[in-house]
C-alpha cells in the first residue's frame, strides 16, 4: 500500500508536519511546567500536540543573557527524546545573539525542534543565521522567523522561500508600534486585529507567502489570555479565515482551546477517512464518491484534513489510524 504523504504531498503539505500550537515561556519555573505539561499531554493524546518554545529575547533579564541560556541549555538537556522543545534566541542585533546560538545551538541544536529568530528582515538576515548556525555546525536545524515590521512583511515571500527556514510567525504589537501611532492601539486587541486593513494585509501576506512556499504560517497571540472565549474566537478566525496553520500560546489555558479552534470536526474527519480510503482502493485514480469526483488534488486536501486531525489529538477513525501509526511528529 502507497501511504498518501508518499504520493499525495505537493508543496502546501509541509503545512500538515508540525503541532498546531506553539507555547512560549521564559521564566524558569514556567519553563520547567511548560515542558511537564506537554510530556502530559503527549501521553493522553499519543502525540506531540504542541511545541514548547523556551524564550531568551523576553525571558532573559537584562544582564543575566548568559545565565539565562544556560538554564535553557540544561532545560533542552533533561527534556524527553520524544519532547519538541525550541528556543527563541535574541534578535541578530542584540549583543547575545551569537553567544546564544554558540551556547544553545553549539550544546544542544541536535536536540531542538527548531531555532526562532524575532525581528526578521530579509532573507540576508536569515543567511546570517544560516552562518551563524553553521559556526557552531549546525547546518539542520529548522529555523522559525518572526517578522515584526512594515519592512519584514514586505519581503515575506522571499523570506519564506528560503530552504532553511520552516515557519513564519507575525509579531503582532512591534508591528503595531512600527507605525508611529498611525494604526491605533486596539489593532493589538484579540478583536482589533481582524479588522485593521493594515494589520489584515500583513497578517495575509505570510499567510499567503508560506503557503506559497510550503513553509508553517504562524499566528501571533492573544494577550487577553484569561479571556477563553476571545482566544477561541481568534484561533477560530486565524485557522478559518486567515490561513494560518498554527498558533502561540502564552498561557498553559490558552493551549486546548488553540488545539479545538484548529482541529477538524468529526464530520470532516469522518468524510475524509471515507475518501482517502476510497482513493487508497483505487490506486489514487479519480473516483466517484457520493456524486463528486474526487482526484489527487482533492485527496491532497483531505489527507491534511487526517494529518491536522493527528496533530490535535482528535481520535481518528479505525480505518485511518495505521497511517500514523509511525508517522513524523
Amino acid at each position: 500500500m502507497i501511504h498518501p504523504r508518499d504520493i499525495l504531498l505537493g508543496a502546501q503539505a509541509q503545512t500538515g508536519f508540525l503541532p498546531v500550537c506553539d507555547h512560549y515561556s521564559g521564566v524558569e519555573a514556567r519553563m520547567r511546567k511548560s515542558l511537564q505539561l506537554q510530556a502530559e499531554m503527549m501521553e493522553e493524546f499519543g502525540a506531540c500536540v504542541f511545541d514548547v518554545t523556551l524564550d531568551c529575547e523576553d525571558g532573559a533579564p537584562v544582564g543575566g543573557e548568559a545565565d539565562h541560556a544556560a538554564l535553557v541549555v540544561a532545560l533542552v538537556a533533561l527534556a524527553s527524546s520524544k519532547a519538541r522543545v525550541a528556543v527563541r534566541v535574541h534578535a541578530l542585533d542584540h549583543p547575545a545573539f551569537e553567544a546564544d546560538i554558540a551556547s544553545i545551538a553549539g550544546q544542544v541544536g541536535d536536540r531542538l525542534s527548531h531555532i526562532m529568530v524575532p525581528k526578521i528582515e530579509s532573507a540576508g538576515d536569515v543567511n546570517r543565521v544560516v552562518s551563524a548556525l553553521a559556526a557552531v555546525d549546525q547546518n539542520d536545524v529548522p529555523i522559525h522567523v518572526l517578522l515584526e515590521s512594515p519592512a519584514a512583511v514586505h519581503h515575506a515571500f522571499e523570506i519564506a522561500a528560503h530552504p532553511r527556514v520552516q515557519s513564519i510567525s507575525f509579531g503582532l504589537m512591534d508591528f503595531v508600534s512600527s507605525h508611529g501611532g498611525a494604526i491605533p492601539g486596539e489593532a493589538m486587541g484579540s478583536q482589533g486585529q481582524f479588522v485593521h486593513p493594515l494589520v489584515v494585509r500583513a497578517k495575509l501576506e505570510i499567510a499567503s507567502s508560506c503557503h506559497a512556499w510550503g513553509k508553517v504560517p504562524s499566528h501571533c497571540v492573544v494577550t487577553e489570555f484569561s479571556d477563553t472565549a476571545a482566544l477561541k474566537t481568534a484561533a477560530k478566525k486565524a485557522a478559518r479565515e486567515f490561513g494560518y496553520t498554527r498558533m502561540w500560546s502564552i498561557h498553559p489555558g490558552q493551549i486546548r482551546p488553540i488545539l479545538e479552534a484548529f482541529a477538524p470536526d468529526e464530520g470532516e474527519i469522518e468524510n475524509a477517512t471515507k475518501i482517502i480510503a476510497a482513493g487508497s482502493r483505487n490506486d489514487w485514480a479519480p473516483v466517484s464518491f457520493e456524486g463528486q469526483l474526487h482526484d489527487r488534488a482533492s485527496y491532497r486536501y483531505f489527507w491534511q484534513i487526517l494529518a491536522r486531525a493527528h496533530q490535535t489529538g482528535r481520535v481518528l477513525p479505525a480505518e485511518a489510524q495505521p497511517y500514523f501509526s509511525a508517522a513524523p511528529h
